[in-house]
């Protein structure tokens, strides 16, 4: 079975755009004023998610007069799907169109998980002047999980990263399988998924190209670790200059354990005073879903102390 992509342009207090950036066109959900004058939030979510993973956050930071852009990432949704690209650096460069060809210059940049979190942290290595603020959901800093193997992933989690390594047979359990249900159920919490978001998700899962482009996010994240093009990643992200973080982590989370470097470590100590990490007791790893008031709490006080 497939689905078209319009199948996912779902209904809410939001609306569907389609914009062009690095050579290829991404569907964004907007919400809030549409003034090019109005700060711009970015919103980007994780793996096997999309743009939908952020409803709950849509409107409310709309309603602080924001311009809020849930945004799907390369070969997910609503966006293309090229056989190439999947990699940080060009995935930034993706963000970072997006964000002028909505006619802005800078942009407060929120990220979630494997895939949106990584991108996240990454964005003041490539494009420093066009980042504000960053804020992290569920992933540790890259240079964090290199240092200190408590930061890595669960073996659990680990063993889903190892084994979508091999060609075809992830793909086929996205699509066929039950894989969508496994990740959410292991990395998430008690009381996660919802049903309605399991079928999203699923339906997600069976746009033509996209299983395949999730997963190659997943292999570039893996197989770089041991590459040239992973060691220049690693002295970008060192090199980059601070901005603004809120990190948080749910206590739950079947991912990525929380650490206690993760509020004290290297990367804390290099941000200094324009860091804060917010632990969330009892939550999974897909906190905007799993705790979408305590997130959207969060997310509006911090972007008010931003200004």
């Amino acid at each position: 079975m497939t689905v078209d992509s319009s199948a996912l342009l779902l209904d809410g207090p939001w609306r569907h755009q389609h914009v062009p950036a690095n050579g290829a066109r991404f569907h964004v959900a907007v919400s809030g004023p549409d003034d090019r004058d109005a700060p711009l939030v970015v919103l980007l979510h994780g793996l096997p998610e999309l743009w939908w993973a952020w409803r709950h956050q849509l409107p409310a930071l709309a309603e602080d007069g924001y311009r809020v852009v849930a945004m799907d990432l390369r070969g997910t949704g609503g966006s293309d799907k090229p056989p190439i690209g999947y990699d940080v650096p060009t995935l930034t460069r993706d963000v970072a169109g997006v964000v002028r060809s909505l006619g802005c210059e800078r942009a407060v940049v929120v990220g979630h998980g494997v895939g949106g979190g990584d991108v996240a942290w990454a964005m003041p290595a490539y494009h420093p002047g066009l980042v504000r603020g960053v804020a992290v959901l569920s992933s540790p800093h890259p240079l964090q999980r290199r240092a200190d193997p408590r930061s890595g992933l669960r073996a659990r989690a680990a063993r889903r990263m190892a084994a979508a390594q091999v060609p075809h047979l992830p793909e086929r359990s996205m699509t066929r399988g039950d894989l969508v249900a496994r990740l959410l159920r292991e990395w998430g919490g008690p009381r996660w998924p919802e049903p309605a978001a399991l079928a999203v998700y699923r339906r997600a899962a069976q746009i033509p190209f996209a299983a395949h482009s999730a997963l190659e996010q997943v292999r570039w994240l893996y197989r770089s670790t041991v590459r040239a093009d992973g060691a220049r990643h690693a002295q970008a992200l060192r090199s980059a200059p601070a901005v603004p973080t809120l990190q948080v982590h749910g206590g739950s989370d079947g991912c990525y354990p929380v650490s206690r470097s993760m509020a004290s470590g290297a990367v804390a100590r290099a941000l200094g005073s324009q860091y804060r990490f917010e632990m969330l007791s009892g939550a999974g790893h897909y906190l905007p879903e799993e705790e979408p008031e305590r997130v959207s709490t969060l997310l509006r006080g911090w972007l008010a102390e931003l200004g």
